[in-house]
């Protein structure tokens, strides 16, 4: 009963347009009231809920994101990618996919992706006779592909949620990135035959080994996140106050783009992104303690038992949930309500919990992208002057194939746990 009211006004809440956080905390008030319940349970379980140590980072990792944006990084990544695959057949629109795996790890944000992408590579991709609706399709495929690519902030937001290494997520998002990377490649390169895509210009050896040396301090923060981590040299969220510096020097002193007043305002930026953040994952945590006490996750369990005994059926019916979810919530309250009702079932059916969450992570980041309230594609369509419509002819071909690569991802959860278990053994 009190997990049914719970809901209720929770869904309530979020018709009316509520801002998500805030559903979810008057639905707990609202549902702690009716039930008897002490409602000092909510200033008490939200303070707990961002009391860890691990969530530190998700400032620091959104201001480095910020300032390395800001510092001139994203440009020279681009043009890397350029020189390693525009020379192919539909090699414009193959550098965006490669650019946004140099760039997520930067931004940490999928719509900080899609504006950065269409800012950056729709002007060139229409010049290269690419229509409006296929370059945002591909920027939006890429960018949602791109959730998984750390640091990224919901992976940060889960490993508290569900007491996992912050540096396993990290690692265990990167053979799937690059999968349903590839994936959506080759998808433009069949497209690009049919169709006749332009190709670039092969760059000589030397633009190639000259576009390699102006991006090494790009990235070099990859190397000093993942190596920090691995190597045991500090805390995830001591790496990411390491990143905030490297960006600042970077940026100011190095690339010499980032001016000095521009800082102010990239901070208090961040802290507006962080307070939003952690309202969220604060209001979470008494939404999930009350969806407990309800006894969700066990009525989910014998739900999802009551149909099939199966792991694979059981990781298919929480991939649609979570695209459905993410489209509608967004990304992080979606991950916020849902992990810690689907962890105990994920348990039950001895599923790897990392690969859960890996998979989590590349669901929601479809399902930012899913019509017609799916946040990255509203951003897409507004960015490119276009309706929703007008995209969705040219964005099926990539949504299904998505769909086919994380169903993929769930048949092979090597794919998700072989190098966290390889460089992280006791993860």
């Amino acid at each position: 009963m009190i997990g049914f009211i719970l809901v209720i006004v929770f869904l309530a809440l979020v018709v009316l347009d509520v801002p998500i956080a805030f559903s979810m905390g008057l639905a707990s008030l609202v549902t702690l009231y009716i039930s008897h319940l002490p409602i000092s349970q909510i200033p008490s379980r939200t303070v707990t809920g961002i009391d860890l140590f691990t969530y530190l980072a998700i400032p620091m990792f959104i201001l480095a994101g910020a300032l390395m944006d800001t510092g001139g990084i994203a440009n020279r990544l681009v043009k890397l990618a350029k020189v390693l695959v525009g020379h192919f057949r539909g090699g414009l629109a193959m550098v965006v996919v490669v650019a946004e795996m140099f760039f997520s790890g930067i931004s940490g944000s999928t719509v900080a992706d899609v504006s950065a992408m269409s800012s950056m590579m729709l002007p060139s991709l229409k010049k290269s006779g690419y229509t409006g609706q296929y370059s945002i399709s591909v920027i939006c495929a890429a960018s949602a592909m791109g959730m998984l690519i750390p640091p990224c902030i919901l992976m940060v937001a889960l490993a508290g949620i569900a007491n996992e290494s912050v540096g396993a997520l990290f690692l265990g998002g990167l053979l799937p990135a690059v999968f349903l990377g590839l994936l959506i490649m080759l998808l433009i390169y069949f497209q690009a035959l049919k169709y006749n895509f332009p190709a670039e210009p092969r760059p000589s050896f030397l633009e190639v080994v000259k576009s390699f040396i102006d991006s090494l301090i790009a990235l070099a923060m990859p190397v000093i996140i993942f190596g920090g981590i691995m190597g045991g040299i500090a805390t995830p969220t001591e790496i990411a106050a390491i990143a905030v510096v490297y960006a600042f020097i970077v940026g100011v002193f190095v690339y010499r783009e980032l001016k000095i007043k521009d800082v102010w305002r990239i901070m208090i930026e961040s802290a507006v992104s962080t307070a939003s953040i952690m309202v969220l994952i604060g209001f979470a945590n008494i939404f999930s303690y009350i969806l407990a006490l309800g006894k969700v996750p066990q009525l989910l369990t014998n739900f999802f038992l009551s149909i099939s005994s199966s792991p694979f059926v059981f990781m298919v019916g929480v991939t649609i949930t979570l695209i459905i979810a993410g489209s509608l919530l967004e990304g992080v309250p979606a991950a916020l309500i849902f992990t810690p009702v689907f962890l105990p079932v994920v348990h039950r059916f001895g599923i790897d919990p990392l690969h859960f969450l890996i998979v989590m992570v590349a669901a929601i980041g479809v399902g930012l992208f899913i019509p017609p309230a799916g946040i990255g594609l509203v951003v897409g369509a507004r960015l490119g002057n276009m309706s929703m419509e007008d995209i969705m002819k040219s964005f099926y071909p990539f949504l299904i194939i998505l769909f086919v690569g994380i169903v993929i991802l769930i048949l092979v959860p090597q794919i998700s746990v072989f190098i966290p278990n390889l460089l992280m053994p006791k993860h």
